[in-house]
C-alpha cells in the first residue's frame, strides 16, 4: 500500500470539514418516535469516495464520528457520546461503510462513465441505509425502550429519506466526473 502523502493528507481533512458543514445545512422533519434531519453530509461522503477512494474517504468519515464523538459540535443536532444512544446514529456509522464500498465499487473499474459513478454511489446509499435501519430499530427497542416495528422504521427511515438521497447520489456522480480529471491532473 503506498504511503499517504501531504496531498492525501490534505484531501482527507478538507473532506472531514465538509462533512461537518454538511451536517449543518439541514432540514428537518418531524416522524415519530425520532426527528429525521436531511444534511448534505452524505454528499460529501459520496464525494470522498469517489475522489479519494475507499481507504482514505473511509479515514475521512471515521475521523468525522471520533472528532464529533469527543464532544464538538459537528454532527446534525450537536455532538459528544452521548450521541451514541440516538437512533438515527446509525446512519453515521453508515456514513463509514457507504464511503468505504462507494469507494471499493469505483475502484472495481476507475471508470469516469457517469452510470459507474452513480452505480458506486447507489451501493454507497444501501450501505449507509442497511446500517442506519438496523440501528435505529436496535437501538430504539432495546436501548430507548420505545417499540418500533420494522414497518415504522421502513417508512421514516427509508421512504421518507431515500429520494432525496438518490438525488445527491446524481450530484455526487456529476460533480465527480468533472472533478476526477482535475484531481488526476494535480497529482502529476
Amino acid at each position: 500500500m503506498k504511503r499517504w502523502d501531504i496531498k492525501d493528507l490534505t484531501l482527507g481533512g478538507l473532506f472531514t470539514a465538509l462533512i461537518a458543514v454538511g451536517a449543518f445545512l439541514k432540514i428537518t422533519i418531524p416522524v415519530q418516535p425520532v426527528p429525521m434531519h436531511f444534511t448534505l453530509q452524505f454528499f460529501f461522503v459520496l464525494l470522498a469516495a469517489l475522489l479519494l477512494g475507499s481507504k482514505r474517504a473511509f479515514a475521512s468519515v471515521i475521523t468525522y464520528l471520533v472528532i464529533g464523538l469527543c464532544g464538538l459540535p459537528i454532527f446534525a443536532t450537536g455532538g459528544g457520546p452521548a450521541y451514541l444512544l440516538k437512533p438515527t446514529f446509525g446512519f453515521l456509522i453508515g456514513f463509514a461503510a457507504a464511503a468505504f464500498v462507494t469507494g471499493r465499487v469505483y475502484e472495481i473499474r476507475k471508470s469516469t462513465s457517469f452510470f459507474w459513478l452513480l452505480f458506486s454511489a447507489f451501493w454507497g446509499l444501501l450501505a449507509d441505509y442497511a446500517c442506519g435501519m438496523i440501528y435505529f430499530y436496535v437501538c430504539s427497542n432495546f436501548v430507548l425502550g420505545v417499540s418500533v416495528g420494522w414497518k415504522l422504521v421502513f417508512i421514516n427511515c427509508f421512504l421518507l429519506t431515500v429520494g432525496e438521497d438518490f438525488i445527491l447520489c446524481i450530484l455526487a456522480a456529476v460533480l465527480a466526473k468533472r472533478l476526477i480529471p482535475i484531481l488526476g491532473k494535480l497529482a502529476k
